[in-house]
């Protein structure tokens, strides 16, 4: 299974505010709020949505393409990629910007604030899909998670004209796309990716109900927090699958990403929906017990006794085998 990931590649900067954001604000002056946070902790990780997602194929043993814009300054970032088994061709280098930059303050309630520096990833829109799978020898699926709008749009409609499926995963570009773009990047994908609150933004952006959406893709994975993930297809029941329990909690930024990748691992094993998505949770728990998005690993014993736990020793039977 051939797996292109378009999307963002950054660094991320992330800081820990030892209070709550909420303490802060004044409920009847939110039209004139101006926030400063005294910081404990400043960590400069790689990330990225695209760059996450890679990463964590690439732990279990999955060699995906990262399709996206960096800069000049990415020769490290690639270095790194690279060891872990994500295949960097395909990769678009700008001559004049910088990497993207994310930078993100989280408070402890595990609430965060975050602004994003664009730079290289502008380019994204100049990056076409063909020769990705003529290099590969096809797509098997294409990954559109958030990234330069414009580039979004085109990588969806290429997908949708030349018959690759994809993975919509508009993220947080939904909250400063119109409608009718949005309406272009989710019609006709095999899958949906949203969190929570994106599921609702989703519909109130694109005036779609529920039924709508379900009507245009092929199955609607929406992330829950703690509660798990919930699947939803016409004419199926509701699927839930809850996480692993958590043996600490770290940073929460790239848990999202580790759970796309873990359902992409599984996919690419040929392991059914749920069992996949159980994957993705597992991969995600790993995640979330550890600062940073690609600062996890995945000791594959270890790995396989918390499937095991949480979802039973079939579980652990059918994913073992695919994991390297």
């Amino acid at each position: 299974m051939r797996i292109a990931v378009t999307g963002s590649i950054a660094t991320d900067h992330l800081m820990s505010y030892p209070g709550r954001f909420t303490d802060q604000l004044v409920a009847d002056r939110l039209e004139q709020v101006s926030l400063s946070f005294l910081v404990d902790e400043l960590e400069v990780r790689r990330g990225g949505i695209a760059g996450n997602i890679t990463f964590g194929l690439g732990k279990l043993g999955v060699t995906s393409t990262l399709v996206g814009a960096v800069g000049q300054d990415f020769n490290d970032y690639r270095a790194w990629l690279d060891r872990h088994g994500v295949d960097t061709e395909s990769v678009h280098v700008s001559e004049t910007k910088h990497t993207a930059r994310f930078l993100c303050t989280t408070d402890t309630d595990l609430n965060q604030i975050a602004s994003f520096y664009a730079g290289a990833m502008a380019e994204a829109r100049e990056i076409e899909l063909k020769p990705v799978a003529d290099r590969l020898g096809g797509l098997d699926i294409v990954v559109i998670s958030a990234n330069d709008p414009e580039a979004m749009v085109r990588h969806t409609e290429e997908c949708r004209d030349r018959g690759y499926d994809f993975l919509a995963d508009p993220g947080q570009q939904l909250a400063r796309m119109e409608g009718e773009d949005i309406r272009k990047l989710v019609d006709g994908a095999q899958y949906l990716f949203t969190n929570e609150y994106e599921h609702g933004l989703l519909l109130q952006s694109t005036g779609w109900t529920k039924d709508d959406v379900l009507g245009r893709v092929g199955k609607w994975v929406t992330s829950l927090g703690a509660k798990g993930v919930q699947v939803e297809a016409k004419g199926e029941p509701t699927l839930l699958v809850e996480p692993p329990k958590e043996k600490q909690k770290g940073d929460p930024t790239g848990v999202g990403d580790a759970l796309r990748a873990g359902f992409l691992a599984g996919l690419k094993g040929g392991l059914g929906l749920e069992r996949s998505l159980q994957l993705g949770c597992t991969l995600a728990t790993v995640s979330l017990e550890t600062d940073g998005p690609q600062e996890y690993d995945v000791e594959r014993d270890s790995f396989l006794a918390r499937i095991a736990e949480a979802y039973g020793d079939e579980a652990a039977a059918e994913v073992g085998p695919k994991l390297r």
